[in-house]
C-alpha cells in the first residue's frame, strides 16, 4: 500500500524520549506511546505523517530500501551499517555516550597490549572494534554478542568489551572499568535519498525543523 505522506523510523526507550520535542517542533505528535502500545506504525496528529516502531539496529536498513523516509539512528548503529544510500543532514545531539573498551578490574589492558598478546573482544560492534583496534596495530579475536557485554569477562569468554557507555553504573556495579575511549556516540537524522527528491515538499520542513530546535 503506497503512502503519500512520510514515514518516519524510530526505536523505543531513549532514542524514541529524546525525539518528542523534535517531532514537537516540527509540528507532530504521535497518537500513541510506542511504550505502552503493541502497534508498531503509530499515527500522529498529520495525515501526512506515520510512524514505525523498529528495533534500533534496523532503523538504517529500513530507510535505505524506502520502507521509511526518514529515520533517527544512533552512530554506533550507523558506522555497523555503513551508511549507503542514506543522507545524513543533522547530527541531532540526543542519546548521546560513549563507545569504550573495558575490561574487568585487575585485568592489565596497557600491558597486555604493549607485550602485542592476542586479545579477544566481545562486543556488539564488530566494525567499530575491529577499525579501532587495527589504528593501534593490536591484534584481536573478535566475538560478537547481542547483549549483556559485562557478562562476557566475568565468565572469561573474552578480555574486554567493546560497548556504549553512558553514566558507567552498568560497568560498576559488574566489576569492569572502562580503560579507553574509542568515540563520542550521538543519534543522527538519515534520509533515503530518493524519498528527498520525490517528497522534498514535505521532508525539508521537517529538517529544518529538528534543525531549528537543535539550535536552541
Amino acid at each position: 500500500m503506497s503512502n503519500p505522506g512520510i514515514t518516519l523510523a524510530l526505536s523505543k526507550g531513549r532514542i524514541f524520549e529524546e525525539t518528542l520535542p523534535l517531532l514537537a517542533a516540527a509540528g507532530i505528535t504521535p497518537a500513541e506511546n510506542p511504550e505502552s502500545s503493541r502497534k508498531l506504525i503509530i499515527g500522529t496528529n498529520r495525515d501526512d505523517v506515520r510512524l514505525i516502531i523498529v528495533r534500533a539496529s534496523d532503523v538504517p536498513t529500513y530507510v535505505q530500501y524506502g520502507a521509511a523516509d526518514l529515520g533517527i539512528a544512533g552512530k554506533d548503529v550507523l558506522n555497523e551499517h555503513g551508511g549507503n544510500g542514506l543522507y545524513q543532514p543533522l547530527d541531532l545531539q540526543i542519546a548521546k555516550c560513549r563507545m569504550m573498551v573495558a575490561v574487568r578490574e585487575g585485568y592489565d589492558y596497557a600491558g597486555k597490549v604493549k607485550q602485542g598478546a592476542r586479545i579477544r573482544v566481545a562486543t556488539k560492534y564488530v566494525k567499530a572494534a575491529r577499525d579501532h583496534f587495527a589504528s593501534k596495530g593490536v591484534h584481536i579475536d573478535l566475538i560478537k554478542l547481542y547483549g549483556s557485554m559485562e557478562l562476557a569477562p566475568l565468565v572469561g569468554l573474552s578480555d574486554v568489551i567493546v560497548d556504549l557507555v553512558s553514566t558507567g553504573g552498568t560497568l560498576k556495579a559488574n566489576g569492569l572499568v572502562a580503560v579507553e575511549h574509542i568515540s563520542e556516540v550521538s543519534s543522527r537524522l538519515v534520509v533515503n535519498q530518493a524519498a528527498l527528491k520525490l517528497k522534498r515538499n514535505l521532508i525539508q520542513p521537517v529538517i529544518d525543523a529538528f534543525a531549528a530546535a537543535i539550535r536552541h
